[in-house]
């Protein structure tokens, strides 16, 4: 029997929180209808009879003594067809929509359907009458974008018998099928399904993460991969490029779905996004990226309440599409702006302060976001393997690792690339520090990649990093004493570090060739790297000046290898190494 709900009155207004009393059989996060113009809002905390309410929207001429009107909901996402494509708010309101509806400015109160209610979508039943099925089972699939089919399950607390089924032409809302449970009871199922945020959807069980994402960005893939439903952390201070790494990854990791939460960033920096993004072409079909990207805006400006919905509306239509059998990428950025918002609605609520105030809840709050990505068999009797992938940005006052939000999330991702603020202004972009970044994942990713990619990647890249390493202790005596005061090896080391540097690691995103590495192109650019390193130490040691090794012609086309296209790989490169070998040889042989 449901719980008879009554309406409040407002008794308190504290910027987004919004405290009301009479709301007797309201529960925490149901959500509310504040105020004349019935604001979204969420309850979030009950103490007798008050209830705190955070407010989605500005409160602007919220006063005591107006009305709340309680949902019997909790904060919950549409998911159906026609999530793909689309631009929404932080609590899923469509904002082509609104813009239609209601102009350039969102108006307080405004409403809109997350799907769209009048387009029909063409349903082919995979299931038929008297199938047995259970949760997550497909019914049938529905064409989305040319890119993406979109599979119609049966929802998880659905199971019995298909009693009726039927292709056709259907609105999100029309019953498509007819589900007879064991007790009788009938369940009609819908395109559309809704889910309340906060609750992570159900699968069969997790799997360990073995295959790594593939990125693109040759600094990622080599040195810090990150498994397909893994988890990774960007953080770094203003200026370092950790929007410019997010959009990055988002344009060419090689998921099948990508979900991009703009949270809490510059206005700006989110209309470069929305600009972007449809104009973009997907590297493996030629289509628009669009048909198979969702974007969520929730930029500095709007109200901060709505900033920690917007993380949580992305990671349900992220598991949804999961639950189909997609691998899925979600970039969250940033997560320091939620972390704020939730430091803002602590202190209202008058909390006891954690670290430098954020609320004590802190690092559970990260922890259940980042343990929601993962490696999954879906429930359905396929089997689905699928994955959820989350990479989240993070930014520190400062530049500052040691506050409490990056904290709290190295402790539950086990990916960290640590941007450098003094590498961008270097122009070395992505700004990954390759001496303080790590991956956790390289135990089950070496294996794979010396498999299936190369079967030199891992000792290649054991050594990429040790010439990084020992030309990082060696730059403390350069510093000192001078170039000159190294060995001819030590110098020749430089020069290998130097070349890793600035013609493997450095990477441009405004380069139509450059901006996207293949795995077998890193692979092989930097086995040719590796491969001048190999043959002038050799000569080196056998008595060969080292100055004829440093200003060889061959040096340009080292450089310039990165730029070689795809097509090409094989032959380009095994020339370079025959040119690389007669160059050195011949600057080595005496006169």
């Amino acid at each position: 029997m449901a719980t008879e709900r009554s309406s409040g009155t407002i008794v308190k207004v504290s910027g987004p929180l919004v405290v009301a009393r009479g709301l007797s059989g309201s529960r925490m996060f149901e959500m509310a209808k504040v105020g004349g113009l019935g604001l979204l809002g969420e309850i979030i905390e009950i103490r007798g009879d008050q209830y705190s309410i955070q407010v989605y929207e500005e409160t602007e001429d919220i006063a005591p003594g107006q009305p709340v009107e309680p949902t019997g909901q909790p904060l919950s996402v549409e998911l159906g067809p026609g999530l793909l494509q689309s631009i929404y708010d932080g609590v899923q309101r469509p904002l082509d929509k609104l813009m239609a509806g209601y102009g350039e400015f969102i108006v307080r109160g405004a409403e809109a359907a997350a799907l769209d209610r009048e387009k029909k979508w063409a349903f082919t039943a995979t299931a038929g009458v008297g199938d047995e099925v259970g949760p997550g089972d497909i019914l049938g699939t529905v064409p989305e974008t040319e890119l993406i089919t979109h599979r119609i399950m049966v929802p998880p607390n659905v199971s019995g018998k298909i009693d009726s089924i039927k292709s056709g032409d259907f609105t999100v809302e029309e019953t498509v099928a007819v589900i007879v449970d064991k007790d009788g009871g009938k369940h009609e199922c819908a395109l559309m399904q809704k889910w309340p945020v906060r609750v992570p959807r159900p699968i069969d069980h997790k799997l360990a993460p073995i295959t790594p994402l593939l990125t693109g960005q040759r600094i990622i893939d080599t040195l810090f991969p990150v498994a397909k439903g893994g988890t990774a952390c960007v953080p770094g201070p203003f200026g370092s490029g950790k929007t410019v790494v997010q959009h990055q990854l988002a344009k060419w990791a090689d998921a099948d779905i990508v979900i991009f939460i703009g949270c809490g960033e510059r206005g700006n920096e989110m209309t470069d996004v929305l600009m972007e993004f449809p104009e973009l072409t997907d590297p493996k079909s030629g289509r628009p990226i669009m048909e198979r990207t969702v974007l969520v805006a929730n930029t500095s400006n709007m109200p901060v309440a709505a900033r920690e919905a917007s993380v949580f509306t992305g990671i349900t239509m992220a598991e949804y599409y999961r639950d189909m059998g997609y691998s899925v990428a979600l970039m969250a950025d940033s997560t320091s702006r939620w972390a704020e918002a939730m430091r803002e609605m602590s202190g209202r609520l008058e909390e006891m302060p954690g670290d430098e105030g954020y609320p004590a809840y802190l690092a559970s709050r990260l922890a259940g976001f980042y343990e929601r990505a993962g490696l999954v068999v879906a429930l359905g009797k396929e089997q689905r393997r699928s994955s959820v992938t989350i990479i989240g940005a993070v930014s520190p006052a400062g530049g500052d690792t040691s506050e409490p939000v990056t904290q709290g999330t190295l402790r539950v991702t086990k990916v960290f690339w640590g941007l450098d603020d003094q590498l961008a202004f270097q122009r070395h972009f992505p700004a990954i520090n390759w001496l303080t970044s790590y991956s956790l994942y390289l135990d089950v990713t070496d294996p794979w990649y010396d498999e299936e990619v190369y079967p030199d990647w891992s000792k290649n890249r054991r050594q990429a990093m040790l010439i990084l390493k020992k030309e990082a202790d060696l730059q403390e005596l350069v510093r000192l004493v001078g170039m000159d005061s190294l060995s001819p090896a030590d110098r020749l080391l430089m020069e290998a570090a130097r070349l890793i540097r600035e013609d493997f690691l450095n990477q441009s995103a405004f380069d139509d060739i450059d901006t996207f590495s293949s795995r077998k192109k890193q692979a092989l650019l930097l086995d040719a790297i590796l491969h001048y390193y190999a043959v002038a130490l050799k000569h080196i040691d056998e008595g060969a000046e080292l100055a004829s090794m440093l200003d060889l012609p061959v040096m340009e086309d080292i450089s310039r290898a990165k730029l070689i296209p795809e097509k090409e790989l094989d032959a380009r490169f095994a020339d370079l190494k025959i040119k690389i070998e007669k160059a050195i040889k011949e600057s080595a042989a005496p006169e």
